[in-house]
């Protein structure tokens, strides 16, 4: 039972924090948005001008491409860790990284950072004719279906224009798939693949259907690894692993953000039974694959009888289970 003392001192240092963090916000809020972004844009061109900072005028687009990757992710982490002040933090990194490449292209004179500010402001507006113009949406499938129509419509126009008046402008076939980038990760190209078929009216009815495809794309992995067929056990593979994606979107759930949980459980599992065998005076490594077993069941129990324990102190039912993170319409642009 935690002392009386150590109790007051924790929430001492919780209400001191929470002071500091609404000081923080009265002195942020006496600042509008504009001029902070104003102020960060100009630390940035500082930071690259000739007696700036060696680190930053040696960066080039190729160069940051790990770290907006990097940043993205530790958004994610800290909005999935409900720490509002990390939550800022890391999206101020991120914007950061939106600031520097800006300030690179307009070293470059290509564009700036108001090109890119004016870019998304017109899209959203040009976008949202249903709250900016004079179309109805009922409901947000109708507007993800007008989202999707102005995206091709503005994707002809664009290759009409780069024609530069050519005589008789030379149309490729357009597909509603258009628009999904090579370059994404394959399990999130895969995401915007099978969300955009939906769109379309091409899905299944419920998951008994994807749940039978699972069943089925196994049993045709089994029989390519039966057959000693390398090059047809990878492409069963990936339709298993397609698969495994439309079930994720079907049921509204993040497929990445999925595994990467899945990993982060994988892990910490993982490295307590290292923990526990060295205790033990073993390695983890020299131990019979039946002891392995054995410590990888009894670390899962734990991990259950601690979840059971704080969901009792907190006066929790045992038998809700922890939310699955949802797509929300934003998200599927």
């Amino acid at each position: 039972m935690r002392s009386p003392t150590k109790k007051s001192s924790k929430s001492k240092k919780k209400t001191s924090a929470r002071r500091n963090r609404a000081r923080k916000s009265a002195r942020a809020d006496s600042v509008s948005a504009g001029e902070w972004f104003e102020k960060l844009v100009a630390v940035q061109k500082r930071l690259r001008a000739p007696q700036g900072c060696p680190w930053d005028r040696e960066q080039t687009h190729s160069t940051l491409r790990p770290y907006l990757i990097e940043e993205a992710y530790e958004v994610i982490d800290a909005l999935d860790s409900g720490d509002d002040a990390k939550f800022a933090e890391e999206m101020g990194d991120l914007l950061l990284q939106l600031v520097f490449h800006s300030e690179i292209a307009r070293e470059q004179e290509r564009f700036s950072v108001a090109d890119v500010l004016r870019e998304i402001h017109d899209k959203m507006v040009r976008r949202h004719p249903h709250v900016f113009g004079d179309v109805h949406a009922r409901n947000s499938a109708e507007v993800l279906q007008n989202w999707e129509r102005i995206k091709a419509r503005e994707r002809l126009d664009k290759d009409a224009s780069s024609k530069n008046g050519a005589s008789k402008p030379q149309q490729k076939p357009t597909s509603l798939l258009d628009g999904v980038s090579r370059g994404l990760p394959a399990m999130l190209q895969g995401l915007q693949l099978t969300r955009k078929a939906a769109r379309a009216g091409f899905d299944w009815h419920d998951t008994d259907g994807i749940f039978e495809k699972l069943r089925e794309e196994m049993a045709e992995v089994r029989h390519a690894l039966t057959e000693k067929d390398s090059q047809k056990a990878e492409e069963e593979l990936g339709d298993l692993l397609f698969a495994a994606v439309n079930l994720a979107r079907f049921v509204q759930v993040d497929p990445e953000i999925a595994l990467k949980k899945a990993n982060t459980k994988f892990q910490r599992r993982f490295m307590e039974m290292e923990k526990t065998a060295l205790q033990s005076g073993r390695t983890f490594d020299g131990m019979a694959r039946e002891d392995k077993e054995s410590l990888w069941g009894a670390v899962k129990h734990g991990e259950k009888k601690n979840v059971d324990a704080r969901k009792s102190a907190n006066g929790e039912s045992q038998s809700v289970k922890p939310q699955t993170s949802r797509m929300s319409a934003s998200n599927v642009r």
